[in-house]
């Protein structure tokens, strides 16, 4: 089960709307959700929330480190509530995922993502969950840093807040540990449309 929510990104104005900040509107919109507002809490370097769902406690946060570090914040926390690594969601922008869509995942290596990179050397271990959330690839390598620190268009903006909204539903079966089941919620973007009817072959009209 989940008890640890971490959205990555950078703190300041001039970052909130990157795509690199997916993990912190993750975060936001699951505050709102939990009605857990967010507060600065220096000890874990970032701006955390807690609050107790069905008997369990719960927590979010922001690391506030910028995101090559933030593996400072996350250790903190988890290891002064001894949340287990496996207790953990990390959700952070996918550039190998196109805007809409998200992949829950287990462990694995961190692709090059620095703020995965400083957790895995932080927890010391890969073992957590992570939330990957696309924002698309820009085509070419050399344009990675500058495509992650802009702005998405505002088309990719409404679909990565409709793919977050989905995550958001399957919250209650992350807090249960039903990570099947979440997997499901979060990897469907829509229901299938029904197939419209076959249409009748027209008879072929008869020889004299």
């Amino acid at each position: 089960m989940i008890k640890l929510f971490v959205g990555l990104g950078n703190p300041g104005p001039e970052y909130e709307a990157t795509r690199h900040n997916a993990g912190f509107w993750f975060i936001d919109a699951l505050s709102d959700e939990l009605k857990a507002p967010l507060s600065l809490d220096r000890s874990y370097h970032g701006q955390v929330a807690r609050t107790t769902i069905n008997g369990q406690n719960v927590w979010l946060l922001k690391p506030l480190t910028f995101m090559n570090v933030s593996g400072k914040s996350v250790a903190a926390l988890a290891r002064f509530f001894k949340v287990a690594p496996d207790e953990v969601l990390v959700a952070h922008d996918e550039m190998d995922i196109v805007p809409g869509q998200v992949k829950l995942k287990f462990s694995g290596s961190h692709a090059g993502h620095n703020g995965l990179r400083d957790i895995h050397a932080q927890l010391g271990t890969a073992d957590y969950w992570r939330l990957r959330i696309g924002v698309g690839h820009p085509g070419v390598k050399a344009e990675v840093v500058n495509w992650v620190l802009k702005k998405p268009s505002q088309e990719h903006r409404v679909a990565i807040e409709d793919c977050i909204t989905r995550c958001i539903k399957a919250v209650p079966e992350l807090l249960k540990g039903e990570m099947e089941k979440a997997t499901m919620m979060i990897h469907t973007s829509a229901p299938p449309r029904p197939k419209p009817p076959r249409k009748a072959a027209p008879e072929a009209d008869a020889e004299d």
